[in-house]
């Protein structure tokens, strides 16, 4: 397995390796998995290599010198196409980066190359497979960055989240997922769906990488996370529970029980009960903004859109404006009640998916598990902690109020070290 993010931008500012031999090293593992696991829709190989010489030649860029980073294909980058999934957008050459691929070149990172996404972020999977096993899905929309970080092809990725699209792919694959704080990563170059949820996250190996790259795509310090010694942590079962994989869950009761052993404060949390009806005010909300969000392809290219997307943007349009105001009332409200429901508690442990990966390529899960918390514009992070009955990975989930990403990252980094990763 290559160095983690973290480990080489350090050997690489030492003079202990170079952003060359490290980006090669990446690209042989592109080479040996990427026939079977499918996560890239484009690679310059050339290119990524003169851009990692250049660095290699040069000062010390930033705290991603010589890293590089995979880009799902729904965020514009100006040398490659942006194909976002679709027959309609195939071909399509942005003239400049979005802002966090910027960002990231700007800090020294090697953009590596373009991953597979479902459908314009939607549903409809690309060809990407599960590297644990092919037969299972990777789960999506941000299937190409979670598999490409999951087979050791790249130390970080970035993705996008509208429902549980950076979240359900980190748990089915065996990564670390943060979906941050909503807007806390600027969107411009990336394709809005639901304008009030899209969220740009990443992929990582480890709680340390996720927060060295979140601290770049936000233009802050790349600062040490605070120590937390003993966290305070909420048992949240939420209504979903019953829902889930018996893997599922067993994962985070174990999880807990491990946790407070190690000394954490833990206590079960029960979210208000008009909580429960928030998933069905996020599909709401999802639809109608994606049938408004996609008026050109509607309009002018509806025989390229799937079946279902088609579906989706007609479901969306039938929904009156006075539903859509009471779902985003509903959510509103929520989102303001949501820091006194987890008072006391640093952080919430929760389902990080409904188990382990479906087998077949033809859904990317369900996303309920995340789109709770997608909704309530707080940051979550996934955990790659667990092993399913087959063998395939089952993660869990801490989510935190908004703005409170450093101290989830904490909580997230005193979990990791405690629970450890089966798939490190």
């Amino acid at each position: 397995m290559i160095p983690t993010a973290t480990e080489a931008a350090r050997r690489i500012a030492d003079g202990d390796l170079t952003a060359e031999a490290y980006l090669r090293a990446c690209l042989d593992h592109v080479a040996a998995r990427e026939p079977a696991v499918r996560a890239f829709a484009a690679i310059d190989t050339g290119a990524t290599l003169r851009s990692a010489r250049g660095l290699d030649a040069g000062p010390a860029r930033g705290p991603l010198h010589g890293i590089p980073f995979a880009v799902k294909d729904v965020i514009d980058t100006a040398d490659l196409p942006t194909g976002m999934g679709s027959s309609i957008w195939n071909g399509h050459r942005p003239r400049v980066d979005a802002a966090c691929v910027a960002l990231s070149r700007a800090a020294g990172g090697v953009m590596l190359g373009k991953t597979v996404t479902a459908e314009l972020a939607y549903v409809s999977p690309g060809a990407t497979t599960n590297p644990h096993d092919a037969a299972h899905t990777p789960g999506g929309s941000s299937s190409g960055s979670a598999a490409a970080v999951a087979a050791g092809m790249v130390p970080l990725a970035l993705g996008t989240q509208t429902g549980g699209s950076v979240l359900r792919p980190a748990s089915f694959c065996g990564v670390v997922g943060l979906k941050p704080s909503f807007g806390a990563i600027p969107r411009p170059g990336m394709k809005l769906m639901a304008d009030s949820l899209d969220t740009i996250g990443l992929m990582a190996r480890t709680v340390e990488d996720a927060a060295l790259f979140l601290a770049v795509l936000t233009a802050d310090p790349p600062e040490p996370l605070p120590d937390i010694p003993a966290p305070r942590i909420g048992l949240c079962r939420t209504a979903l529970w019953e829902l889930a994989q018996p893997a599922a869950r067993e994962a985070v009761e174990d999880a807990a029980r491990r946790l407070e052993a190690a000394g954490a404060t833990l206590r079960d949390v029960s979210l208000p009960p008009d909580f429960a009806g928030l998933t069905e005010a996020r599909v709401t909300i999802n639809d109608h903004e994606i049938a408004r969000a996609l008026a050109d392809e509607w309009t002018n290219h509806r025989e390229g859109l799937s079946e279902r997307l088609a579906a989706t943007v007609e479901k969306g349009r039938a929904i009156p404006r006075t539903a859509y105001a009471a779902a985003q009332g509903a959510a509103e409200f929520a989102r303001a009640r949501f820091p006194d429901a987890m008072a006391g508690c640093d952080a919430l442990l929760t389902l990080g998916a409904a188990g382990e990966a479906p087998e077949g390529l033809a859904s990317t899960g369900d996303s309920r598990f995340q789109g709770l918390w997608t909704l309530l514009h707080g940051p979550a992070i996934g955990l790659p902690t667990h092993r399913g009955p087959k063998g395939l990975p089952v993660g869990v989930q801490l989510v935190a109020p908004r703005h409170a990403d450093r101290r989830l990252l904490a909580v997230a980094r005193w979990a990791m070290d405690r629970l450890g990763s089966p798939f490190a």
